[in-house]
């Protein structure tokens, strides 16, 4: 069964702020990025029902969650949406397999496609099914949190920066639960972040916003290539996502053949079958262009490609779009760069890619990044 859409299109005064969000999230995550401040847990929470928008319409698959005009508001038990916090919010005084318990609970009389023994297994909790949530690290409690949601049945999984207060490894371990939940249940998420490594590791979608408002919305190539957009352009990691799949291994240089558009990228030995999908992920600053074929360079992507769009920025360096076998990336320039090499829009040019990093196998995370 496909994963129900979701169109959310409100408004909303909040004092001297105001929210006046449009946007659409579909299978997979869609995050919701930007600093804070931005809206992005008020609009989780008017999509789960525990804040009243002052006007528009959300609806999910063919339900309609609220809409003003139609007078239509289901209450929050009502749309079945899973929400994972901050904080774990564990019930203490029962212990882990208590606490994922309360979420099937939670969902007597609903269809129950996701099964108990299936959440324990993917996020891996058989081992800490009997301790109470004191004895849980918070990359543990937080598991839980996500496997509770998840056996309530949701329709929909909400997820409020939930990797906020971990520190930098229980990130890492839980950013690939997440993955796998992603990947084992037919669930759209709608994630909050501010961290562009959450958001470039785990957006299938991805909305931008700012002061209470949608800046920018896409998929995550189309959205993170957009130059126009300060809170990515002028980011010392800007960074680009190219899509692609596995060709053919070259063992007799031990690299891995990435076919993205028209171009070919070379990679380290993947554990991958061809036609598997891959995601590249490259820094600008980590481009460099030339305007003749290079030779004799240790690089080993040097792609041709067609400048785009470019654009200045607050540091006095311009970033340019590159179109690169129809596949869109970015590369920082000094203004002396632009001016020797007479860069400009609609000129062909050599991309030299320096690094790359590689979403790992079993969409389980990025390799370290690949020099060459």
């Amino acid at each position: 069964m496909s994963a129900p859409a979701l169109t959310v299109g409100i408004k909303k005064k909040l004092g001297a702020f105001a929210l006046d969000v449009v946007f659409e999230g579909a299978a997979g995550v869609t995050v919701l990025f930007g600093p804070s401040g931005a809206g992005k847990s008020a609009t989780l929470a008017a999509i789960a029902g525990v804040l009243a928008p002052d006007g528009g319409r959300i609806t999910l698959g063919d339900d309609v969650l609220y809409d003003r005009a139609g007078r239509i508001v289901l209450k929050p038990e009502a749309r079945r949406i899973g929400w994972v916090f901050q904080d774990a919010r564990l019930f203490p005084h029962l212990s882990v397999e208590g606490n994922l318990r309360y979420g099937l609970a939670r969902a007597r009389g609903r269809p129950a496609p996701i099964a108990f023994d299936a959440v324990v297994g993917v996020l891996g909790l058989a081992a800490l099914l009997r301790r109470r949530p004191r004895d849980l690290s918070g990359g543990e409690a937080q598991r839980v949190s996500i496997g509770r949601a998840l056996l309530s049945q949701p329709r929909l999984l909400l997820m409020d920066e939930p990797l906020s207060a971990l520190d930098a490894a229980r990130k890492g371990e839980i950013l690939a639960f997440i993955e796998q939940v992603r990947d084992a249940f037919a669930l759209p998420i709608v994630y909050v972040t501010h961290s562009l490594t959450e958001t470039v590791r785990l957006a299938d979608r991805l909305v931008v916003m700012e002061a209470g408002r949608v800046v920018g919305e896409g998929t995550l190539s189309e959205v993170l290539a957009r130059a126009d957009l300060p809170l990515l352009a002028e980011r010392t990691d800007a960074v680009a996502v190219v899509e692609g799949a596995v060709t053919d291994p070259d063992p007799v240089r031990d690299l891995t053949l990435v076919r993205a558009g028209e171009g070919v990228w070379l990679c380290p030995p993947l554990n991958k079958p061809v036609g598997a999908p891959v995601r590249l992920v490259v820094l600008a600053r980590d481009v460099i262009l030339a305007v003749t074929e290079p030779q004799g360079l240790s690089a080993r992507n040097v792609l041709p490609g067609r400048i785009e769009h470019m654009t200045p920025r607050r540091d006095g360096s311009v970033l340019a779009r590159l179109d690169v076998g129809g596949r869109l990336i970015l590369s920082a320039l000094t203004p002396d760069a632009v001016q020797a090499l007479a860069l400009r829009p609609g000129l062909p040019v050599w991309a030299v890619v320096k690094s790359v990093a590689i979403e790992g196998t079993g969409r389980s995370g990025f390799s370290p990044l690949f020099d060459g």
